[in-house]
């Protein structure tokens, strides 16, 4: 006997085992009670919450001969006829395959043709949306007047593609994600039918995986079965099929960045990997890890709002919540929510994440106010614990002593003569850059903390303090604008550069500085 997956296995039969859409079942048994059938729903929802299972059993109840309490009787013949996909009553139809013209003028020649058993011919069309526009329109005027014996039943998850037209001939039911506790309870139930041993925890785990679709979570937990066939289902089984990872390395990842230390980050990343971890799966688990943590630290009363979790856990993430600020826990919170949207679909996710992770570990890489705070408070504790920052430290030679080049201000070398274009982009420098603010708003902190100066090739340099900034100013799209701001306003090609002072090696005051330089009366030969 071939095997069936739990999700068909299990597959509702009465609008009692359809979980989390009360609001919709209660709302269809009170219409077929009362008679008061709809000619056209549509059923709109995520991936996996029940439309096209309550789809079929309206289908179903509204041709069964016995129903009972709005429930389909499930032993006459035309339920069994409909439960086995031998009715002709039911017609699916999957809209992404059968869209265009053509496919909807059958259904509006079929629908004259009143069924040869049963009460009601029911279409039920699937994924609805990706019907053309023509197709749309050729199903409107069928679906505002059917006949009295048609229902049409519109199944999509992209409700704002469906045209003002169709949805105003429609009633339309709103199909919520399934939450956590009802998922996992329903799992459990499963669990004891096919007298299976799982942990609360591991179902719990898998209910929160499914993210709201009760039909992923049945796969699943399908895939879960499959591998530790005849076994219990344990927690640490669902995190190593599903490739997920465990709190305890959150942890430690958390310990790495608070200390600042990029190579324990990385060296910890490649450990995930290595153990066959799911790299996606990883950056989404430690949003939801930060994301209790913040709780923790702005909520009284946590109970209600982090789930999965025992007693145990949560006084580990109460302790280590005391160590982190909140600040810092929206910036990464931040900063792996914008990775999650890219990992998607990037080849190489692992170097995303490194990326994610060097960010997390240096702040004075990003410009925006949290990095800004964090960086404040970095140097604040290192004042605290007697480190000096200086950001033009000495010196110092072989015998201990400082050396004579630190003290000595070597002189500025001066181009003997400025071309007149260099003198009109120092003069202009402020309105040059509010221009290129306009197209890239990104470089104005980093060109107002510039320099303006000279190369030897008699081009416009900018000089900056800051080995980020200058790969920042490099970037193709950057400097294009750049460029193309100064042609427009001084109608001339100038040629530009970047240049990075390491401060520990080089002073400021020995770059030729244009926006003095041009207060000399220097002319162009």
């Amino acid at each position: 006997m071939s095997y069936t997956a739990l999700y068909r296995k299990f597959r509702p039969d009465n609008f009692f085992d359809v979980k989390g859409q009360e609001h919709i079942v209660t709302t269809l048994k009170n219409q077929i009670k009362a008679g008061r059938i709809g000619h056209a729903y549509l059923f709109t929802g995520t991936r996996g919450t029940g439309k096209t299972t309550v789809a079929k059993l309206l289908a179903k109840v509204v041709n069964c001969e016995h129903p009972v309490d709005g429930n389909p009787c499930n032993e006459c013949r035309m339920c069994k006829g409909i439960a086995a996909g031998t009715s002709m009553n039911v017609i699916e139809i999957d809209a992404a395959s059968n869209n265009g013209v053509d496919n909807v003028r059958e259904i509006v020649e079929e629908v004259r043709y009143s069924p040869t058993e049963g009460r009601y011919k029911v279409y039920i069309i699937d994924e609805v949306h990706m019907l053309s526009a023509g197709a749309f329109n050729a199903l409107l005027k069928t679906i505002e007047e059917p006949p009295s014996y048609v229902i049409f039943i519109l199944a999509t998850t992209e409700v704002h593609k469906i045209p003002v037209t169709i949805l105003s001939r429609c009633q339309r039911y709103d199909f919520k994600r399934i939450t956590i506790d009802i998922i996992a309870d329903r799992l459990a139930e499963l669990m004891r039918t096919e007298n299976i041993e799982a942990e609360e925890k591991a179902l719990r785990y898998v209910a929160r995986v499914a993210d709201g679709s009760m039909r992923d979570a049945l796969s699943l937990l399908d895939q879960c079965i499959s591998f530790y066939l005849g076994k219990k289902l344990t927690y640490d089984n669902v995190l190593d099929v599903l490739g997920a990872v465990d709190t305890q390395v959150f942890a430690r990842l958390l310990g790495h960045i608070r200390e600042r230390d990029v190579a324990s980050c990385i060296r910890l990343l490649e450990e995930i990997e290595s153990s066959g971890r799911e790299l996606g799966q990883f950056t989404i688990d430690f949003i939801w890890y930060l994301r209790n943590l913040l709780l923790i630290k702005t909520s009284d009363d946590i109970s209600d709002i982090i789930f999965e979790i025992s007693t145990e856990n949560l006084a580990i993430l109460q302790k280590e919540a005391a160590t982190v600020e909140e600040l810092s826990l929206m910036r990464y919170i931040r900063v792996f929510s914008e990775l999650s949207n890219q990992i998607r679909y990037a080849a190489r996710k692992r170097v995303l994440i490194e990326i994610a992770l060097i960010k997390l570990c240096k702040p004075e890489m990003e410009q925006n106010m949290e990095s800004v705070i964090e960086r404040i408070k970095l140097l604040e504790e290192k004042l605290e614990h007697g480190v000096v920052v200086n950001s033009n430290p000495p010196t110092i030679s072989g015998d201990g002593k400082q050396g004579q080049a630190q003290q000595e201000k070597k002189p500025v070398i001066l181009p003997e003569a400025l071309p007149e274009d260099l003198k009109e982009a120092a003069k202009n420098w402020k309105s040059i850059i509010s221009q290129i603010v306009r197209k890239a708003p990104s470089l104005q902190a980093v060109l107002n903390n510039a320099t303006l100066s000279i190369d030897g090739n008699q081009g416009l340099q900018i000089v900056v303090t800051n080995s980020i900034d200058k790969d920042f100013i490099d970037r193709e799209s950057h400097m294009q604008v750049i460029k193309d701001t100064l042609a427009q306003l001084l109608h001339k090609q100038i040629q530009v550069s970047t240049r990075y002072l390491d401060r520990t090696k080089e002073r400021l005051e020995e770059v030729p500085d244009l926006s003095k330089l041009i207060n000399v009366p220097i002319e162009y030969e």
